[in-house]
């Protein structure tokens, strides 16, 4: 694999994003969330609150919150989670949760029920600016990335997400991980 167009690949597992209103009714009235380790991109954690959520089917326990709290509530999952939930969640960029399933979200000091929300996360690349610029790539560009190994496969579709917050790195959920052989830490290369 040439160094040319190598990105970092993150397989996210299952989390939420929560707004304030939702951190303090699950938590608590003024609860912040707290860091449990930094993200890949700036400013990004995972916290040590988790969550349960309840679908029609099914549920999970100890749901990772990523921090910090975000304007809108939203739990990514896989399919395979969709299915356990008993839930059919569109496949969407994050933060698109028009028209999305709702999720009865349970926490130690509370519960809330989100009317929508539920999405299986769209493969993604997070550019710093500098590095779409330097490789010609351009906001919400769908790519193609290579993953080597005994399970190679390419990634279509891969949508570029281009901003001056951003640190590079691919986001992939469990299943396309699982899929590919591929694990958080090793890399892919953008290929034409």
């Amino acid at each position: 694999m040439t160094d040319a167009k190598r990105v970092p690949i993150g397989v996210s597992a299952r989390h939420i994003h929560l707004s304030q209103a939702h951190v303090e009714q699950l938590f608590g009235t003024g609860a912040q969330l707290s860091e449990f380790k930094a993200l890949s991109q700036p400013g990004q954690f995972a916290a040590n609150e988790t969550v349960a959520v309840y679908g029609p089917k099914g549920s999970f326990a100890k749901v990772r919150i990523l921090g910090p709290a975000r304007s809108a509530t939203q739990l990514e999952v896989s399919r395979t989670d969709a299915f356990a939930l008993g839930l059919k969640p569109p496949l969407r960029e994050s933060g698109k949760i028009e028209d999305t399933p709702g999720i009865r979200i349970v926490g130690p000091a509370g519960e809330v029920t989100i009317e929508q929300g539920v999405i299986v996360a769209a493969r993604h690349i997070h550019f710093h600016t500098s590095d779409a610029k330097k490789w010609g790539i351009a906001d919400k560009q769908l790519l193609k990335v290579r993953v080597g190994g005994e399970r190679g496969v390419i990634f279509e579709q891969v949508l570029a997400r281009v901003s001056d917050q951003f640190a590079l790195d691919m986001h992939i959920d469990t299943d396309e991980g699982n899929a590919a052989g591929v694990a958080t830490g090793e890399f892919g290369e953008i290929v034409e």
